[in-house]
């Protein structure tokens, strides 16, 4: 699929959109993230977390949540881990695994979006938050050594990226032996028409650019991973 559209093109369209809905979720004062407001109805984005869980949150922080899923609630995290969220948006999954690490632990949010690390940033001084940190850059070429992190986590992101297969890669790259993968994301079953990959809308809410499950359990074993 990475042919039927370029990656600058996806690239460019995907930070103008996260953009634009970082914006609207700071000028609104934390009560709307964009077109569909993050409804609780909706069926990909509603009723994800638990109300305990984002107690104390900051409100912009749960409303700029754009996932499809609560990649915090498929793993164990533990106190001292070193967790990596890839596309960490407004940074809710990243304060929630800084609440289960600890102080001696520490949680990194990578995102390509200037708009969405000022608004994650702030979510993060807001919070509280001191074992945090926030950094800039392509989840395709991820800023952190190897072996660095016990554990990646990711919501609804890699579907956004143009080559997922450099995306796993580096997420193999960066995890310590015996690290892990916990991701929520959407996977297709069936074939896609070319007209909805090419679609930038859909390539933008994570549709146009879901992988086969088939074809993701692929791409996840060609990387390293076991027990897919």
């Amino acid at each position: 699929m990475e042919d039927i559209m370029e990656g600058a093109e996806i690239r460019q369209a995907v930070q103008k959109k996260y953009g634009e809905l970082a914006m609207a979720v700071k000028s609104a004062g934390g009560s709307c993230c964009g077109p569909s407001c993050c409804s609780t109805e909706d069926p990909i984005t509603g009723n994800l977390y638990k109300k305990d869980e984002t107690a104390g949150l900051p409100k912009e922080a749960v409303d700029a949540s754009l996932g499809c899923g609560n990649p915090t609630a498929l793993i164990d995290l533990r106190e001292g881990q070193t967790v990596l969220d890839l596309g960490s948006g407004g940074g809710i999954d990243v304060l929630l695994s800084a609440r289960r690490v600890g102080p001696s632990g520490k949680v990194y949010g990578l995102d390509m979006t200037d708009e969405m690390l000022e608004l994650a940033r702030d979510n993060q001084r807001k919070a509280g938050v001191d074992n945090v940190e926030f950094l800039k850059g392509d989840i395709q070429a991820i800023p952190l050594p190897d072996s660095s992190v016990d554990v990646v986590i990711s919501n609804c992101v890699i579907n956004l990226a143009p080559d997922k297969s450099k995306v796993l890669n580096e997420a193999f790259r960066v995890l310590k032996p015996g690290g892990r993968f916990a991701v929520s994301d959407v996977v297709v079953r069936g074939q896609v028409s070319p007209a909805l990959r090419r679609d930038m809308e859909l390539w933008v809410g994570c549709i146009a650019g879901a992988l086969d499950e088939a074809d993701y359990r692929s791409k996840l074993n060609a990387a390293g991973f076991g027990e897919v």
